[in-house]
């Protein structure tokens, strides 16, 4: 089972429309696809309709931010209904707010020496209300500021980092309930890219499982190789289900292309299990 079970789309800040991902998914040999924009569901039909067309096993699915100890954490629901009205009106407050904090980021960003970037992140935003820090990161590349997106994010784009903005998103409380009521499966994504202590880590673990969550992202293109590791010995420890995906936002970004990451160790229980 080739699973990518984390992607985005042109509806968030993928570069590819949802249809075109998954054909991008299925010509690189992924069997079962999930479609999971930021706090978005506008793609859900559309990527469900070319995966099935392709042959290809589909999981509705979405990415919600959510601010857990004042950073920044992304919690993926997978075989969620999209239509699920209580998830769609607690996307819609979550997205509230994305237009300001860009503008922000902006005049940061230009008090830093570096103007124009609203302007241009916004030109490179399919949705202007989805504008995003990842908008911000290919305009910078693209002005030749830095060289990849994840230098802008090093430099100036991750939490903490001076053009960042801190928004305040939904709780974790309230993402996990939105996606349950959706019918539902709540998955911490890339736990490895978060700043957290030890004890920290044990804090946002131990609530989410609390709050019903039962699955975090284990082999993911936001991990290391030693994270694949580290995280299938958290997912052993807290007893958690273990999923996959690229996260694949456009070509030549991340370290790995859709379906191209190494299979789940075999002790760990997939999360896609209950559904196939």
């Amino acid at each position: 089972m080739n699973a990518d079970l984390h992607c985005h789309s042109t509806v968030s800040d993928g570069q590819f429309a949802p249809a075109d991902v998954a054909r991008r998914a299925h010509a690189h040999g992924v069997t079962l696809w999930s479609l999971t924009d930021h706090d978005e569901v506008g793609g859900q039909l559309e990527a469900r309709d070319a995966a099935h067309e392709l042959g290809m096993d589909y999981l509705c699915g979405v990415e919600i931010s959510v601010t857990w100890a004042a950073r920044t954490v992304h919690i993926v629901g997978l075989h969620v209904d999209p239509a699920c009205q209580t998830l769609v009106d607690g996307l819609a407050r979550t997205r509230n707010g994305r237009a300001a904090r860009a503008e922000a980021m902006g005049e940061q960003l230009a008090e830093l020496g570096v103007p124009g970037t609203y302007e241009g992140a916004l030109k490179l935003a399919t949705n202007p209300d989805m504008i995003s820090r990842t908008h911000f990161a290919r305009c910078l590349v693209d002005i030749g500021h830095c060289k990849t997106t994840q230098e802008a994010f090093d430099r100036y784009l991750a939490d903490g980092k001076p053009g960042c903005v801190a928004h305040r998103w939904s709780k974790l409380a309230d993402a996990v309930k939105w996606i349950q009521i959706a019918g539902g499966e709540a998955v911490i994504a890339h736990p490895g890219r978060y700043d957290y202590t030890p004890v920290e880590f044990d804090a946002l673990f131990g609530e989410f499982i609390d709050l019903g969550g039962k699955a975090i992202e284990v082999v993911t293109g936001s991990h290391t190789p030693d994270q694949y590791r580290e995280y299938a010995d958290v997912a052993r420890r807290f007893g958690f289900e273990a999923s996959r995906g690229s996260d694949f936002h456009a070509a030549g970004e991340g370290r790995v292309e859709l379906g191209g990451l190494p299979p789940l160790p075999s002790d760990l229980k997939p999360v896609w299990e209950r559904w196939l």
